[in-house]
């Protein structure tokens, strides 16, 4: 039960940092590219692999980093569910010229900030 409280701490944090950073960073004046959950997804996937590559290193490491870290903090933090729904509105609304860059970004730089963090803390 011990890893339920510290998931739900993480989560807790994570999910507040996400909405004090929705509201710091403005969408595109006149495009509506959604920026807050753009950013705020990169950044949890680098944290995320910043985290993974620190855990993978040192073999010892207590669950707590995995619980409040990655599950809670990082879970809270990032906006999977936000970004599905952005991009059921960006279709609904035909947005393709935003839908395009939006979601291959997403996916493609998220993916490359995942590695880019486990490579980064690797060497350090």
């Amino acid at each position: 039960m011990t890893a339920v409280w510290w998931v739900m701490l993480g989560g807790s944090l994570g999910s507040g940092l996400r909405y004090i950073m929705g509201r710091l960073i403005p969408h595109s004046p006149g495009t509506g590219f959604p920026w807050p959950t753009f950013s705020v997804n990169l950044i949890g996937c680098l944290l995320i692999g910043v985290l993974a590559g620190y855990v993978d290193r040192r073999s010892g490491e207590p669950a707590l980093t995995r619980w409040l870290w990655m599950s809670g903090f990082c879970g809270g933090f990032t906006t999977f569910s936000a970004f599905s729904l952005e991009t059921i509105h960006l279709i609904q609304h035909q947005r393709w010229a935003i839908l395009i860059p939006y979601v291959l970004g997403s996916v493609l730089i998220g993916l490359l900030a995942t590695w880019a963090g486990m490579q980064w803390i690797r060497h350090y």
